[in-house]
């Protein structure tokens, strides 16, 4: 997997703010950890976040925002600058060039000029360190399986992996991927979240629990209270982290749509969208696509998991559930709730308690899709909607 480029964009104009994220996300290494509208606000992006390039639209008051941008680069020269704006005064441009911005692009941004400038300036910066794939688990409502197959698959990378792997519970007040693993966490998400500085490795480490399988936990919230007190910015920064130091980094959640979800979203390499044959379920999948494409978030990296198929589900089938998303079916995981309960219920994997059962075999498929992706794309031309389709456009 080619290395990620990853930005802070500046922006105070929200009327820009689809636009500028739809430029960047159209390339498919990028990844946008935070999203800042106050100059004042950059330097501690800047220390929260490892970021390769700042993109800053200067409208609408340049004189303002250049001396932010002419601090930041002499503090940290490591990080590429680029500057936007619907003025292509000479003067201007000069004193951006002067200041160190490397590139200076006119509204609207063409893209093939940006993909190139964002190509030139990865190959120049030195690549320190490879990041870990981070995969995220949303489920599109409540009970609809993300904790089963957030814990399962993420055992199923640790065993087929050679490197780290560290499952993360972002529900921070009723998640239980350290009950289904059966483990007793000293540290947890909030311990990682509440620092505004970017993380040390042995920091990083002290949080994380062992499992028996090899993969590293990092728990929910001990109490509601510390839940409050967790941002978008700090659980953003924290993940980035974990990265650093593993080869893959699973999420269960987001579990809302909101611009919190959002920004766990976008710095995912694959999201996993899961749905049941249930009408409410589909529903929800729906609006969620359709809050993120008016977003400009990049739906190449969401992959459609049907759960719990294989049951009497009465007028409704993964294809019907394909035609009304507009999204090919990455994977399907079979019913079986007498086996996923009994492991549920004795804090045991699939791996360890019924290695042979389907359901286990569908998700170690997801696992090995996950670690040695086909040559051939996943994604096909959507379907046009049906009938079912045609009945949820109408909720």
């Amino acid at each position: 997997m080619a290395r990620d480029t990853k930005f802070i964009v500046f922006n105070s104009e929200e009327a820009q703010a689809k636009s500028l994220r739809a430029s960047l996300l159209e390339s498919k290494n990028v990844k946008i950890l935070a999203e800042v509208d106050e100059p004042a606000l950059l330097p501690q992006a800047v220390k929260q976040f490892p970021v390769d390039i700042i993109l800053a639209n200067l409208d609408p008051s340049p004189e303002v925002v250049l001396p932010a941008i002419g601090d930041i680069i002499k503090a940290s020269p490591n990080i590429a600058v680029f500057a936007v704006s619907e003025s292509t005064d000479g003067p201007l441009i000069l004193k951006t060039m002067r200041l160190g911005v490397q590139e200076f692009f006119p509204k609207p941004i063409e893209s093939e000029a940006l993909l190139a400038a964002i190509e030139k300036t990865a190959t120049q910066q030195v690549q320190t360190s490879d990041s870990g794939i981070l995969v995220s688990i949303m489920g599109a409502g409540g009970g609809v399986g993300s904790t089963t197959i957030a814990t399962n698959l993420a055992v199923e990378l640790a065993t087929m992996t050679e490197g780290s792997v560290t499952l993360v519970d972002l529900d921070y007040r009723f998640g239980q991927v350290a009950t289904f693993l059966d483990v007793e966490p000293t540290y947890t998400v909030a311990d990682l979240c509440s620092t505004p500085e970017a993380l040390e490795q042995q920091v990083v480490e002290r949080a994380l629990v062992k499992h028996e399988s090899g993969l590293q936990v990092l728990s929910r919230p001990t109490c509601f209270s510390q839940a409050e007190l967790i941002t978008a910015a700090s659980c953003v920064g924290m993940l980035s982290t974990l990265q650093q130091f593993n080869d893959y980094v699973i999420v269960d959640g987001p579990l809302r749509s909101d611009p919190a979800a959002t920004s766990v979203l976008d710095i995912s390499d694959v999201n996993l969208l899961l749905v049941e044959l249930l009408v409410p379920t589909v529903r929800n999948a729906q609006r969620i696509l359709d809050s993120l494409r008016e977003g400009g978030f990049n739906l190449e990296r969401t992959k459609l998991v049907c759960n719990r198929t294989g049951c009497d589900a009465i007028a409704l089938s993964v294809e019907d559930v394909c035609q009304t998303l507009s999204l090919p079916e990455f994977a399907s995981v079979s019913d079986d709730w007498q086996t996923v309960s009994g492991a549920i219920n004795l804090g045991e994997t699939l791996q360890s308690m019924s290695p042979k059962s389907r359901v286990r075999q569908e998700i170690k498929e997801i696992a090995n899709r996950l670690h040695t992706p086909s040559s051939e794309s996943d994604d096909k031309d959507a379907r046009k909607k049906g009938l079912i389709g045609r009945i949820f456009a109408g909720a």
